[in-house]
């Protein structure tokens, strides 16, 4: 018979790493003892010894705690959180940092209203565009 205490069993580990990713920047890349974040099923802690999984996340609050143990947050577009070990890795199309979230929401009210009418912009160029290109088809009698 074995004794238990004889066998060895692999080191938990006591952190993750944790990187924020953007399209055109890593936002964050940090260690984290929990990771706290919403899909689409509701919110969810992560914790060093968690199991890897993959899920997508909702546009909502992501929070960590360093080892130092004050908690951050990060308000996330929608996005994709992967754990594999000792990583987690969140990919988002727009993230925002904020320390206190009072300045937090401040910010993330002015970030998401540009893009917001960046993107009103960018749909009106793209209507022109269409209803020309169906002007020019008319007009070299190819549309009906």
């Amino acid at each position: 018979m074995t004794d238990p205490s004889s066998e060895t069993h692999p080191e938990i580990p006591s952190e993750m790493r944790l990187k924020v990713v953007l399209p055109t920047k890593i936002l964050i890349e940090t260690a984290a003892i929990k990771v706290i974040a919403e899909a689409e099923n509701g919110m969810f802690c992560l914790l060093p010894h968690h199991i890897d999984f993959v899920t997508t996340l909702i546009p909502s609050l992501l929070s960590f705690v360093p080892p130092q143990g004050q908690e951050q947050f990060l308000a996330i577009d929608q996005g994709i959180l992967i754990k594999h070990g000792d990583e987690v890795t969140v990919a988002t199309q727009n993230a925002v940092e904020g320390g206190d979230l009072g300045m937090l929401k401040k910010t993330v009210e002015e970030e998401f209203h540009l893009i917001d009418e960046r993107e009103k912009t960018a749909r009106s160029v793209l209507e022109k565009l269409e209803v020309n290109t169906i002007r020019h088809f008319i007009e070299l009698g190819e549309y009906p």
